[in-house]
């Protein structure tokens, strides 16, 4: 069993900044990468930013410069430091882990529960 789980949405006005979470546990290997994705309401679900193993960070090109992931213990936990939040960047933001599952060594996608975060005018 593998759990995802975010924390750290909430609301906040433009211009101001929050610091979302996600935490693996459960029987894995390893991970090789963690991403974050957000859905806003009637939209599709896209991607924001993600950390691979070697450290290498990508970006939405709507979050450059503003976002920031960060991870420890070799991407157990995965940070996304947002800044200068706009009212746009509303919606549930998502972890997920591409990761290797102990028991079979296979690899495997993961998605957390999600968080919401609102960001008002």
């Amino acid at each position: 069993q593998v759990q995802l789980v975010e924390s750290g949405g909430g609301s906040v006005q433009a211009g101001g900044s929050l610091r979302l979470s996600c935490r693996a546990s459960g029987m894995i290997v390893s991970i090789n990468t963690m991403s974050w994705y957000r859905q806003a309401p009637g939209k599709q679900r896209e991607f924001v930013a993600r950390l691979t193993r070697d450290g290498t960070a990508l970006y939405a090109d709507s979050v450059k410069g503003r976002f920031a992931i960060s991870a420890d213990n070799n991407l157990y936990t995965v940070y996304l430091q947002m800044n200068s939040l706009k009212p746009e960047d509303t919606a549930v933001y998502y972890c997920n882990a591409d990761l290797i599952l102990a028991l079979t060594m296979a690899p495997a996608d993961y998605w957390g529960q999600g968080t919401q975060v609102t960001v008002s005018s």
